[in-house]
């Protein structure tokens, strides 16, 4: 295959698609790098926007069904076991190719969010969002590799940390629709119909997402199979190394201290603080508009100091902002939101870098989606922590803090990888 005329190196203008406040693209960054991004980034808003849901729609969730306070992360944790299977999943990518198992996880997601909006019984609502979960590991992380792979080595940090920033932005198109939720013909159920809407788009995504070159030439190179059993054996391969088990740690942190602090916070406003719908949608989207710019951020502090230092810093900074969140008085919810969505969307962008990075090509979309099934496993044992010892109302609020905690422990093991910033993949 001929690869593209690359346009003359120099600093483009930034398209519409990228808002002023993420900052200017970086000279050296190609159309084709922009067309690429653009794409893999409008695909990532629907994936977060489903994950949005289960967060805002949790108290008509509990009503509708009946569920007790206490049995909410019971219920949850299911959910985020359910991508588990996503490891049969995940090796794929390494076999037959970043966008054809990127594609099939975007229709794979799109018809199970389609699907929650008929759940019947919180047990149907916890198995359509068991599939959910495992298509969206194995999308998002493929994503990263599509990222990771074609931008040059010294704007690599940028490219992701805008592909995170413009996919959470799919949480503020969640709150919009969210804030009209009294209004909407189904109630929650609207919501989720809503997520059917990339399957619509799937010519648009086909046409513009091609395969990396990198995939191409190993391919080629090698020819490596497309069973099962031959991916799951690169997997345990890539499991010995240290790198992976670093990594695997890291990550088991994040997901147990992050997700229970995110889980709650519109449960904690609305039932606790007793804000409305609409106050808790102004501040989700106002708030997190300031709070994912931690992306970009760490994308970009991370071309140029290290990625280290930055995210251990920011590692270090969430279960501050977690704590000031729950424990604080009412009015400063909105400032430490902030901070809190800017730490942990700087961590987070930081070690999904690192997954991508620390591992050769045959491996990458095998280790990235590993990392991230590692997290939401461990976000789901965070959640059973909480089911645990939450027994009376208000526990939910008080203990979560204390698990944020666990960020701590990523960041100093963090600090003992190898500094990736400004190197091509073939050589870290």
């Amino acid at each position: 295959m001929t690869p593209p005329t690359p346009t003359p190196r120099g600093r483009l203008r930034n398209p519409w698609w990228i808002p002023p406040f993420l900052g200017r693209v970086p000279e050296g960054v190609e159309s084709r790098h922009l067309s690429l991004l653009g794409a893999v980034a409008f695909a990532l808003i629907f994936e977060e926007y489903d994950l949005a849901m289960i967060t805002t729609v949790l108290k008509f969730i509990k009503e509708d069904f009946g569920v007790a306070e206490h049995d909410l992360p019971g219920y949850l944790g299911i959910v985020r076991l359910g991508a588990i299977p996503a490891i049969f999943l995940i090796p794929y990518a390494d076999r037959i190719g970043r966008r054809r198992t990127f594609l099939l996880s975007i229709v794979a997601s799109a018809l199970a969010t389609f699907a929650t909006g008929f759940s019947w019984s919180i047990e149907s609502f916890v198995v359509f969002q068991m599939i959910v979960r495992a298509t969206f590991i194995a999308g998002v992380s493929v994503a990263y590799v599509l990222v990771a792979e074609e931008y040059p080595a010294e704007h690599r940090g940028w490219g992701m940390g805008v592909l995170a920033a413009l996919g959470a932005t799919g949480y503020g198109l969640e709150a919009g629709l969210f804030s009209q939720i009294e209004h909407l013909p189904y109630g929650w159920r609207s919501l989720y119909w809503i997520g059917a809407v990339p399957l619509l788009l799937l010519p648009i995504f086909r046409r513009t997402i091609p395969e990396t070159k990198r995939f191409e030439q190993h391919q080629a190179e090698n020819q490596p199979g497309t069973g099962l059993r031959e991916a799951l054996v690169d997997l345990a391969h890539l499991a010995r190394s240290r790198r992976f088990l670093g990594l695997t740690i890291c990550m088991m942190a994040l997901g147990f201290a992050g997700v229970a602090a995110f889980q709650f916070t519109a449960y904690y406003t609305m039932d606790v603080l007793g804000w409305s719908p609409g106050r808790y949608a102004t501040v989700l989207v106002v708030g997190g508009a300031f709070g994912i710019v931690g992306n970009v951020v760490a994308g970009s502090l991370g071309d140029r100091v290290g990625r280290r230092w930055v995210g251990a810093s920011c590692l270090a900074g969430f279960p501050v902002f977690v704590a000031l969140f729950y424990w604080g008085p009412g009015w400063a919810v909105p400032l430490t939101w902030v901070g809190f969505v800017f730490t942990s969307s700087g961590g987070r962008m930081i070690l999904r870098a690192f997954s991508t990075e620390l591992f050769d090509t045959e491996g990458r979309g095998a280790a990235t989606g590993w990392m991230m099934l590692v997290e939401v496993v461990a976000s789901a044992v965070g959640l059973f922590v909480l089911n645990y010892y939450s027994t009376t109302q208000g526990d939910l609020a008080r203990l979560t803090p204390y698990l944020s905690l666990a960020t701590l422990v990523a960041g100093v093991v963090l600090m003992g990888f190898p500094e990736t910033r400004r190197r091509e993949l073939d050589t870290i």
